[in-house]
């Protein structure tokens, strides 16, 4: 039965990749595929030249549960390899499955922000285990403000071992108001503040992913003048946890759109939920998992949610954006999609 489940998730993926270029009228454009790591995070994302970029790999164990999805993904993006993996930070949601998938697919290189910055066993061993294939692989190390070569798309570097950008991005660096009533956030002194965070923008397209950047280090983003400016897409940080999910961040930054890669035990707080769904401007919020904790309140309409209550059918978002501004969105689950007009 799950062989079958996983035969239809691959189609459904390779139907979507073909009915959104049929919208696009055959014109190039971005997808961007949310692959479904039950509460990690594996992004895949794929420029109008074809050459691609996976941020994060999931989870290790589960029999390669994680690599093989994101491995359908490739395939069904009508690629043979992965020429970039971005690795946020060494906790094991994120780059526990970089060695099941370097067995199962070619990548190019590796992206991180340099070595393990937390003292704790579990990060230890998950970044040892990192290093051992990224031994026999390209590396790149960058920090904020750098880029990547990525063929169509613009890739900058705005967070990375715990520092952040030292002055704003183009047509950004306004006062913030919603800075004034900011809580000062708690130190953290985990991986999750040294995220590898990026802006990657498509012609007037903008998505933001700051992995799992916890609210210390967002600040240092927001305030007092917000360094980002808006974008169209939000990666909803930490899986929505309320230790990120700045009000003074979401809110300045206004996304269209946020998606939210949570598992239904994991992520997808209540308030951090609210905080993004309450967001001025926010047309819309889709979730990778119904959040169990959220119940009716704290969960979006079932349409935009992939992976139903109790489901672990693997069930993607396919997003698929034009140089433009326009975008769409689809569940693999219902084939729901939307439309995103561009912003005036």
């Amino acid at each position: 039965m799950r062989h079958i489940v996983s035969l239809v998730g691959t189609a459904i993926l390779a139907l979507i990749g073909s009915l959104t270029m049929a919208a696009a009228g055959g014109s190039p454009s971005m997808r961007m595929y949310f692959v479904d790591v039950e509460g990690g995070q594996a992004t895949l994302i794929v420029s109008p030249s074809g050459e691609s970029l996976l941020i994060d790999t999931g989870w290790p164990g589960f029999d390669g549960r994680d690599a093989d999805r994101i491995v359908k993904a490739v395939h069904a993006a009508g690629l043979k390899q992965i020429d970039y993996v971005l690795i946020t930070h060494y906790h094991m949601d994120h780059v526990g499955g970089v060695p099941q998938l370097a067995g199962r697919i070619h990548i190019g290189a590796f992206v991180d922000h340099g070595p393990n910055l937390e003292d704790s066993e579990d990060a230890r061993r998950d970044y040892a285990a990192y290093e051992q294939v990224v031994a026999k692989a390209g590396r790149i190390v960058v920090k904020p403000g750098d880029g990547l070569p990525l063929k169509g798309l613009t890739v900058k570097v705005v967070s990375g071992a715990g520092e952040t950008l030292a002055k704003p991005l183009p047509l950004a660096g306004e006062a913030n108001s919603y800075c004034a009533t900011e809580p000062k956030p708690m130190a953290d002194t985990t991986e999750n503040a040294r995220s590898l965070g990026v802006l990657i923008t498509y012609g007037k397209f903008r998505v933001l992913d700051l992995g799992d950047l916890t609210k210390d280090q967002e600040l240092k983003l927001a305030c007092p003048n917000n360094l980002l400016g808006t974008v169209d897409l939000s990666v909803v940080t930490h899986h929505g946890y309320r230790a990120s999910n700045a009000k003074a961040l979401v809110w300045a930054v206004r996304p269209r759109v946020a998606i939210m890669d949570n598992g239904s035990h994991k992520g997808a707080s209540p308030d951090a939920w609210e905080t993004v769904h309450g967001s001025p401007g926010l047309e819309d919020l889709w979730q990778l998992h119904y959040a169990v904790e959220g119940g009716k309140d704290h969960n979006v309409a079932e349409p935009q949610i992939a992976n139903v209550e109790g489901s672990t059918d693997g069930n993607a978002i396919v997003v698929t954006a034009h140089a433009n501004g326009q975008f769409e969105v689809e569940n693999t689950r219902n084939r729901f999609r939307k439309e995103y007009k561009n912003r005036e």
